[in-house]
């Protein structure tokens, strides 16, 4: 059995029991380290070393253990995030779309002195109201509604600089417009407190819009006109599997 920690420094009681609530949902501990790091995330707004400690203490793992995982991923972040997090994609068809032109337009407003802001930077004090981290991402898995950004992963489509810029002011003055698809916007702390799969009360959340008109259109068109797909065999024949050596 996994000896877990008790609650020490930042971490305190609230979060080692959702912590071990985590725990309980896998059948091995260690299945629990993803969303774990989203909670740790969600009390300092990044996974610190004191973060890392936190998941290795309550999952019986090495620091080594969970820095290999929190490196991994870009979604943990190693440095302090704004109180939101804006990830502009620039991948192939949304760059093509005007997606570098709006992670530009974003960097040169959200820089100061001159300096455009850099990946992963954060313009104002990180988690303070208005405080932005600004990030370049690959592909968000939106092309028919490209270009688009996100904003603590929640989607704004459609884009162009002077919209991206319009929201991008809105948040530094403290209002949080809706997101063209998904839940209502919050900030990075309480979006990381969902990943980890705690909700607390914004259960609804599950029912904002999550399909476009444009994602679904084909499949309107094909409804409408009566088109459907081949069924498959009942005694379908597949390729024999290699050989395992």
């Amino acid at each position: 059995m996994t000896q877990t920690q008790e609650p020490t420094g930042v971490f305190g009681e609230d979060t080692v029991a959702r912590a071990r609530e985590l725990v309980a949902r896998y059948p091995q501990s260690r299945s629990a380290l993803l969303p774990m790091l989203h909670l740790v995330q969600s009390v300092e707004g990044y996974v610190s070393q004191a973060g890392i400690a936190f998941c290795a203490g309550q999952l019986g793992l090495t620091n080594a253990e969970v820095s290999a995982v929190a490196t991994f991923y870009t979604m943990y972040k190693r440095r302090p995030c704004g109180e939101h997090l804006v990830s502009v994609c620039t991948n192939t068809l949304c760059a093509a779309l005007g997606g570098d032109a709006i992670y530009a337009k974003l960097r040169e407003h959200l820089g100061s002195d001159g300096r455009p802001l850099g990946h992963e930077e954060t313009s104002g004090e990180p988690g303070a109201p208005g405080s932005i981290t600004l990030e370049h991402a690959e592909c968000l898995a939106a092309c028919d509604l490209g270009p688009v950004l996100q904003v603590n992963y929640e989607f704004y489509d459609n884009q162009t600089p002077a919209k991206a810029l319009e929201l991008v002011e809105s948040l530094q003055a403290g209002v949080k417009p809706d997101p063209t698809r998904g839940a209502p916007l919050t900030d990075f702390r309480q979006a990381e407190l969902q990943l980890a799969g705690f909700f607390e009360g914004r259960e609804a959340d599950l029912d904002g819009p999550s399909a476009a008109p444009e994602t679904v259109r084909g499949a309107a068109l094909a409804a409408d006109r009566g088109w459907t797909a081949p069924a498959m065999p009942e005694n379908a024949e597949f390729p024999a599997l290699p050989e395992k050596k």
